[in-house]
């Protein structure tokens, strides 16, 4: 299945048993990836995901900012993400997923 020619469903299965299986991840991360995959099947964007922090946060469910901040960062360390800030109010900042193939 998938959605608008961008990310297949069974590709986001493939994903979340990927981070099911790193035990560097918690709670916190799973929710962060799962956010973000979430809003890249919803755009049909398989790789490069144009995101908002207040978006992320609310489907993750993370209230504090920096409880957010921490784990997004550890994300970005940890090679399962590229962050690109957009300084532009009219522009959504970009998170490219590198565990992509």
């Amino acid at each position: 299945m998938t959605n608008n020619g961008g990310m297949e469903l069974h590709n986001l299965l493939k994903y979340m048993t990927l981070f099911e299986r790193d035990v560097s991840l918690n709670v916190w991360h799973f929710a962060l990836l799962s956010a973000i995959l979430y809003l890249g099947y919803r755009q049909g964007q398989p790789k490069i995901i144009k995101v908002s922090r207040s978006k992320i946060m609310a489907l993750s469910h993370i209230k504090t900012l920096p409880t957010y901040h921490k784990y997004f960062k550890e994300l970005q360390v940890m090679g399962y993400i590229r962050y690109t800030p957009s300084y532009h109010p009219g522009y959504r900042s970009e998170v490219e997923l590198l565990f992509m193939n």
